[in-house]
């Protein structure tokens, strides 16, 4: 079954700014076939939106994590997730 994860990113002034966003998340480990990022400070990008993206990638199962930005250029999970399908 194919996995999908939404890593959504809290914390920090500017996420964009220092972050290596493919380091910080292979960091992580994850244990999925697509990962999609969304900043909670973000209008232009949500959770639904990442959501539907891995739908139709074709992921059976998806589940959101959160993340903080830690010391500006890593991510440390938070532990908190929720299954959206699958």
């Amino acid at each position: 079954m194919k996995t999908g994860v939404i890593l959504y990113i809290v914390g920090g002034e500017d996420p964009y700014d220092g972050l290596d966003l493919e380091q910080a998340v292979n960091g992580l480990n994850l244990e999925a076939d697509r990962v999609e990022a969304v900043y909670s400070r973000s209008s232009n990008f949500d959770v639904m939106d990442a959501w539907w993206s891995l739908t139709a990638k074709g992921m059976k199962q998806i589940v959101c994590k959160i993340a903080e930005i830690a010391n500006g250029s890593g991510l440390r999970l938070t532990g908190r997730e929720l299954r959206l399908c699958g």
